[in-house]
C-alpha cells in the first residue's frame, strides 16, 4: 500500500478483534511514540518497547503486557529477537506478529537491515501465531525476497497500488539550486514541507539560507545532539509552516499528514528511496508537490559512495543498477507517474496530467553532432577527466591545467564554443543516463566511452535529447477545496482550539484532527454531536473528548 494508505489498520483491527495482544515489529524507534500517542487518543491500549526507554519504563510496559492490559505492543527488531524478550512474549498470548517496513529484509530493497534477516525464527518459536508483512515500497523482486526471507508459506499477497494521484512530480536539472528552491517556495510561504539534502553540511547551509530568506527552516541530521533533533521534530509536528531541512534519516520518524511539499536538493539512491521519501507529502490526500533538482555531480558522489561502501560486490551492483534506474526516470520525456507505476509492476497507459512532463511537455532536439563532439573529446583527452574539464576543452578555455596537459593542441579544442556551459552539462548528463558514457568513480568521476558510443561516433545512429528549460513555467496548483474569505475566521479559530488541546495533551495537532476534518467542519457547519460523527476522522472516542469544544467554536461563528 502507498505511504499513508492505511497499512496499519491491516494489523490494528485484527489485533483488537482477537483475544490477546498484537506485536508490531518496526525499525522506526522514533515513530513508535507518535503511533502509541495517536492510538491512545482513540482509546486503544498500546505501548512500545525499545532502547529509548529507561529500565523502569521497560519493566512497566512488560508488566502491563503480562497482565493482559495491552492491545498492541511495538517492538524494534533487535529488541524482539533477544532471548529474554522472546521468553517474555511467549507468556503474553500474542495474537499476531505484524512486520512493518518489511522491505528491510531484502538486500535488493532500498533500506536493508540485518536484524530483519532473523525474523523468520518467529515461525518456529510461535508456529500458531499468524504473521503479516507490510511495506509501501516493494517491486516484484523485493516482494519475493520478503516471502522467502521471512519463511512465509504460500502467503496471500495483496498489492493495493502504488499511485499517489495527489502528488505532482517535478524534476529540474541543477543550475542554481538555491535560486531554484526559492522560486519553488515563493508560493508556499504558509506550508509545511521537507527539504532533503545528501550531506550534513548541505543541510546546515540550506537551512541557514532559508532562514535568512524569512522561512522557518530547521536542520535535522545525525550530527546534531538528540535534544536538538527532538526539539526540531516536535516543532515541525506541532507548528504550521515549518520547513525541515534534513538528510534521509528524517521522515522515518514522522507521521505528519499535512506535508505540502517534499524537495530533493540532491539525487536519492534509487526509485524506491525516492518514492518512500516523496510519499511523506500529502498523506491527508490533499495536493502536494514532489520537487527535485539534480546534476551529474550527484551521480559522481553517489557512485563513489557505493564504491567506497563495505558492501559485497553483488550488493554494489544492485545499488548501481538502482541508481541508473532513477537517472533514467529523471530524464524521461513521457509521463513520470506512468513510469513510476510501471517500475513497481503496476502498468498504466494513461497520462496522469499531474507531473511536469504532462503539464509542460519537454522539447527535444537533434543532439547527434553535439554528442559526437563530446564523445570524441572524452576519447582524445584520454578518458581520464570529468565533465567540467572536458567541457572546458570543448569550449576552448585556456586554463593552466589544459595547457599543462597539452589539450589546447587537440583537434577537439574549441569545437564546442557554439554551445553554452549549461548546455554541455545537460548533454554530458544525458549521455551518461543513456549509457553512451560511464562514470569511473574510482578515478574522481572520469568519463569513459561505453560500447554503445561506437555507433554514435561512426554516424550509424542519431540522438534526440531533451532541452533543459532555464526556468520552469508556473502552473496553477490543483486543489480539492476552496476556503471562502468569510470562512477564514472560523478556520483560524478551529486551528487555535486544536493547537490549545494538542499543547495541553503533549501531542501533535494532527493527532487531534487533520486539516481535512477542520475544513469539513467549516464547509458543513455541524451543530450536533451526531453531525460531527458524520465527518471524516471523527469517531466515538474523539467525539467524547473534543466534540463539545469544537461545536462551541462552530456555533460562535
Amino acid at each position: 500500500m502507498p505511504t499513508g494508505g492505511g497499512k496499519s489498520l491491516c494489523y490494528q483491527l485484527p489485533a483488537l478483534a482477537l483475544p490477546g495482544m498484537g506485536v508490531i515489529v518496526s525499525p522506526l524507534i522514533a515513530l513508535m511514540s507518535d503511533q502509541v500517542l495517536a492510538l491512545e487518543q482513540l482509546a486503544v491500549s498500546a505501548a512500545y518497547l525499545n532502547s529509548s526507554q529507561s529500565l523502569d519504563e521497560q519493566n512497566h510496559v512488560m508488566r502491563r503486557a503480562a497482565a493482559g492490559e495491552l492491545d498492541l505492543l511495538y517492538v524494534a527488531p533487535e529488541r524482539l529477537l533477544q532471548p529474554a524478550t522472546l521468553d517474555f512474549l511467549s507468556r503474553c498470548n500474542p495474537n499476531l506478529f505484524a512486520i512493518d517496513e518489511a522491505h528491510c529484509v531484502s538486500t535488493w530493497g532500498h533500506d536493508f537491515r540485518e536484524d530483519y534477516l532473523h525474523l523468520h525464527h518467529l515461525k518456529t518459536l510461535f508456529p500458531d501465531v499468524p504473521r503479516i508483512a507490510l511495506t509501501a515500497t516493494a517491486d516484484q523482486r523485493t516482494q519475493q525476497d520478503i516471502v522467502t526471507r521471512l519463511d512465509l508459506q504460500d502467503p496471500d499477497i495483496y498489492v493495493e497500488g502504488f499511485d499517489r494521484p495527489n502528488i505532482c512530480y517535478t524534476v529540474h536539472p541543477k543550475q542554481e539550486p538555491k535560486r531554484q528552491l526559492l522560486e519553488f517556495l515563493a508560493e508556499r510561504a504558509n506550508e509545511a514541507g521537507i527539504v532533503y539534502c545528501l550531506s550534513r553540511k548541505s543541510v546546515e547551509q540550506t537551512a541557514f539560507y532559508l532562514s535568512e530568506q524569512g522561512y522557518t527552516a530547521l536542520p535535522y541530521h545525525a550530527g546534531l545532539d538528540s535534544r536538538t533533533r527532538s526539539n526540531h521534530q516536535k516543532r515541525f509536528l506541532a507548528e504550521d509552516a515549518v520547513i525541515i531541512v534534513a538528510t534521509i534519516a528524517f521522515g522515518m520518524s514522522i507521521d505528519k499528514p499535512d506535508v505540502r511539499f517534499v524537495v530533493h536538493m540532491d539525487l536519492p539512491k534509487s526509485v524506491e528511496a525516492y518514492y518512500q521519501e516523496t510519499g511523506r507529502g500529502g498523506r491527508d490526500g490533499e495536493p502536494a508537490d514532489a520537487w527535485m533538482v539534480y546534476g551529474l555531480q550527484d551521480v559522481v558522489r553517489l557512485g563513489r559512495m557505493v564504491d567506497e561502501s563495505q558492501a559485497d560486490p553483488a550488493h554494489k551492483r544492485i545499488e548501481r543498477t538502482k541508481l541508473d534506474g532513477l537517472l533514467g526516470w529523471c530524464e524521461l520525456t513521457t509521463c513520470r507517474r506512468q513510469a513510476l507505476l510501471n517500475y513497481f509492476g503496476e502498468p498504466s497507459s494513461a497520462q496522469c496530467g499531474n507531473c511536469d512532463v504532462c503539464l509542460n511537455p519537454p522539447v527535444t532536439w537533434d543532439a547527434t553532432e553535439a554528442a559526437q563532439k563530446a564523445l570524441s573529446c572524452v576519447y582524445r583527452t584520454g578518458q581520464r577527466f570529468g565533465a567540467a574539464y572536458v567541457t572546458d576543452v570543448l569550449r576552448g578555455e585556456h586554463t593552466d591545467r589544459i595547457k599543462l596537459n597539452g589539450h589546447d593542441q587537440l583537434t577537439t579544442f574549441g569545437i564546442g564554443t557554439d554551445i553554452s556551459d549549461q548546455q554541455w552539462r545537460s548533454i554530458f548528463r544525458q549521455l551518461v543516463v543513456r549509457g553512451y558514457l560511464t562514470v569511473d568513480h574510482a578515478h574522481h568521476g572520469a568519463l569513459k566511452l561505453s560500447e554503445d558510443s561506437r555507433a554514435l561516433l561512426k554516424g550509424d545512429a542519431e540522438l534526440q535529447l531533451r532541452e533543459d528549460q532555464t526556468k520552469a513555467k508556473k502552473r496553477r496548483r490543483k486543489s480539492t477545496y476552496k476556503l471562502e474569505i468569510e470562512d477564514e475566521d472560523l478556520m483560524e479559530a478551529l486551528r487555535d482550539l486544536r493547537k490549545e488541546i494538542a499543547t495541553e495533551a503533549g501531542i501533535p495537532p494532527y493527532v487531534v484532527f487533520h486539516d481535512a476534518t477542520l475544513l469539513e467542519m467549516v464547509e458543513l457547519r455541524p451543530n450536533t454531536a451526531a453531525n460531527l460523527l458524520e465527518l471524516t476522522g471523527i469517531g466515538q472516542a474523539k467525539l467524547s473528548k473534543y466534540g463539545d469544544q469544537f461545536l462551541q467554536v462552530i456555533k460562535a461563528h
